[in-house]
C-alpha cells in the first residue's frame, strides 16, 4: 500500500510531466501578422452620388502644412513641460540636517 507521503509527490511529478508533454506538443498559436498594404488615396472630388443624386460631404485629407503645424504645437507642449520639469528637480527638497537612525541597545535579558 502507499502512504500519503509518496502519493503526494507521485501525484505532483506525474502532473508536471502531463504538462510539459502537452506543451511541447501542442502547435503554437498563429501570430499576428502586420500588412506593408496602404489603402487607395480617397477620392476627394466626389460632388453627389451618381445615381440617387444624394450629395457626400467627403473631408479632405490634410495637407503636409497642417501636419508640420501640428507637430511644432507637440513639441512647443513638450518643451514646456520640460522647462518645469527641470525647474522643480532643480529645488532641494531638504536644506537642513538629514538626521539618520541612532543605533539601538542590544536587548539583555
Amino acid at each position: 500500500m502507499i502512504s500519503l507521503r509518496e502519493a503526494i509527490p507521485a501525484v505532483l511529478a506525474a502532473a508536471a510531466v502531463a504538462g510539459c508533454i502537452t506543451y511541447f506538443s501542442t502547435p503554437a498559436p498563429p501570430q499576428p501578422v502586420e500588412a506593408d498594404l496602404r489603402l487607395p488615396p480617397p477620392a476627394s472630388n466626389v460632388v453627389g452620388h451618381p445615381v440617387s443624386g444624394m450629395s457626400t460631404n467627403v473631408q479632405r485629407p490634410y495637407t503636409e502644412d497642417h501636419n508640420i503645424a501640428a507637430f511644432e504645437r507637440a513639441a512647443e507642449a513638450i518643451l514646456k513641460r520640460a522647462q518645469n520639469a527641470k525647474a522643480s528637480a532643480d529645488e532641494r527638497l531638504f536644506t537642513g540636517r538629514i538626521p539618520l537612525p541612532r543605533k539601538r541597545p542590544i536587548p539583555r535579558p
